[in-house]
């Protein structure tokens, strides 16, 4: 995303314009630009969802951090005990910094064991950027999963 600096206040918006080849106003800034991808798997058995994930950096520039985030189809129990470095957003969301990521590098591995606030015979995974530390992302379909897991106990990759 295009940030532009006007009066001291940034304006996020106008995110196609440098993709589209006209030049950059007077001020702009475009930060770095870096390929943020996300593979793992999940798993659904019981009540209990597992999530194993590694954050990838393709480049061309290293991140200092981000954030990614996972959303599921049904709510989380109360109670979580998440890893260093993750958050609960919401009553289906958890967020978890990345931590830095090299050019061609990858971030902390996460893994969680996420309750559910009841038995359910499925559960959509969706696993997406947050926030990615300033960068511009041209590909950001690599960092856009959706995941469907069955109450089998068997890991699903993406």
């Amino acid at each position: 995303m295009l940030r532009i600096a006007v009066s001291g206040v940034v304006a996020a918006g106008l995110s196609g314009l440098l993709a589209l080849g006209t030049a950059a106003p007077a001020g702009a800034w475009a930060g770095p630009e870096a390929d943020v991808a996300y593979h793992g798997r999940v798993a659904l058995a019981g009540a209990q969802l597992r999530i194993w994930l590694v954050p990838e950096n393709d480049g061309p520039s290293a991140l200092a951090n981000a954030t990614l985030r996972v959303r599921l189809s049904v709510d989380l129990a109360d109670r979580q005990e998440l890893p260093v470095g993750c958050a609960r957003a919401g009553l289906r969301e958890v967020v978890c910094e990345t931590g830095p990521m090299a050019l061609h590098g990858r971030g902390r591995h996460i893994g969680m064991a996420l309750g559910l606030r009841e038995r359910v015979s499925e559960v959509v995974v969706r696993v997406d950027t947050w926030w990615n530390g300033g960068a511009t992302d041209r590909d950001s379909a690599d960092d856009e999963h959706v995941v469907l897991a069955l109450d089998t106990g068997d890991a699903y990759a993406f």
